[in-house]
């Protein structure tokens, strides 16, 4: 039992909103790809091999990040009691777990045609060298926002086979999404991470962070109108949008105090709503 909770820890199962954030994206692109006039069998089926793929990327992903950045968790008071950085887990045993995870989530992308498993494989370096970022750049959110919405390219290629505009448009603003949402979460660590030396977008732009949230949102906002122009949805749609702009700006941002870690990660934890409100919306669009 013990074995396993520390598993559990490890891989972030008992937080569900690592591996949601990673499996919206590619619910959105697969619902504005799919024909709602054939079968929902194909739609069903797919929609549970992404979640399956984002639950196991996800969880290989927690582990390689907790492998590279050991030493810094050791010195922040929210990691350093992780399996990995407390040495209750071997980095040895870490890598094991992360490539079983991988063959698992292998296992899954085989179901999918040759397209989207070539670029889903294209996409593997980018993910696994994401940790690294914050020891180079202030944009570490910005790596992780063109890794965790690629799925949603993903999605669109497994229904058509082939890509356009409206994936790439919408693909471009999920990344702005995430570059908002984990950069309120990094606001939760900014006074440990500045001691230690690591960068994020929490740093760079901590004197006026509500500004540099909210033009993210704004573009990500943007490319909702866009693809529903694009897709000719109707006029349901352009209503739901008036809500998910007021979860973004009057919600999220307009009550964030980025100085409170707790209102920090409940901003942040919001998001897995907000997936869903968005892609109940794409569905409004796609069938009213």
């Amino acid at each position: 039992m013990q074995n396993l909770k520390l598993f559990v820890e490890l891989t972030r199962l008992n937080r569900p909103i690592g591996y949601m954030l990673l499996f919206w994206p590619c619910l959105w692109g697969l619902t504005i790809s799919y024909d709602f006039n054939y079968d929902l069998e194909i739609y069903y089926f797919y929609s549970f091999l992404f979640l399956m793929g984002s639950i196991l990327m996800r969880s290989a992903g927690c582990i390689v990040n907790d492998i590279v950045d050991r030493n810094f968790d050791k010195k922040v008071e929210r990691t350093k009691n992780r399996p990995i950085a407390s040495g209750k887990v071997s980095v040895r045993l870490g890598i094991i777990y992360s490539a079983v995870l991988c063959g698992l989530a292998f296992l899954v992308l085989i179901n999918f045609n040759i397209f989207t498993i070539s670029m889903a494989l294209l996409s593997m370096p980018l993910a696994f060298t994401y940790p690294l970022m914050k020891r180079f750049t202030y944009w570490p959110q910005l790596f992780l926002g063109i890794t965790f919405n690629y799925g949603l390219v993903l999605a669109w290629i497994s229904i058509n086979n082939s890509i356009s505009i409206v994936p790439i448009m919408f693909y471009v603003g999920a990344i702005f999404w995430t570059l908002g949402y984990d950069t309120i979460y990094g606001y939760q660590d900014i006074k440990d991470d500045e001691i230690i030396g690591v960068k994020s977008t929490s740093i760079k732009f901590k004197k006026n962070p509500k500004l540099f949230i909210s033009l993210c949102y704004l573009i990500f906002f943007l490319s909702l109108i866009t693809i529903g122009i694009l897709m000719n949805f109707k006029i349901f749609y352009f209503i739901g949008l008036i809500v998910i702009f007021l979860h973004l700006i009057v919600y999220q941002i307009k009550s964030l105090n980025v100085t409170n870690p707790i209102v920090c990660l409940k901003k942040f934890k919001s998001n897995n709503f907000f997936g869903l409100l968005v892609f109940v919306n794409i569905l409004m669009g796609k069938i009213l």
